[in-house]
């Protein structure tokens, strides 16, 4: 750990303690874009898919008079 530390801070731009150069920085950026892009390449789940599809259907709502608590009691939230 204290490698890489010290790498860093000898990479360090001039007047700066403890950043990244502008080389690390881009390798690091190019590093992730890499795998963002692999991420979006494997596309969404069909499970998510479809669980998607369930979310954005018609809402089942309780007619007027009924709070969906099946043993008719009162359960605080009226």
């Amino acid at each position: 750990m204290s490698d890489l530390k010290s790498q860093a801070s000898k990479n360090a731009a001039p007047g700066k303690h403890g950043g990244l150069s502008a080389e690390i920085q881009s390798r690091i950026g190019h590093q992730l874009r890499a795998m963002y892009d692999d991420v979006v390449r494997q596309g969404v789940p069909d499970r998510f898919v479809e669980l998607v599809r369930k979310l954005d259907g018609p809402a089942a709502t309780p007619k007027a008079g009924e709070s969906g608590n099946d043993n008719g009691q009162n359960d605080g939230r009226e």
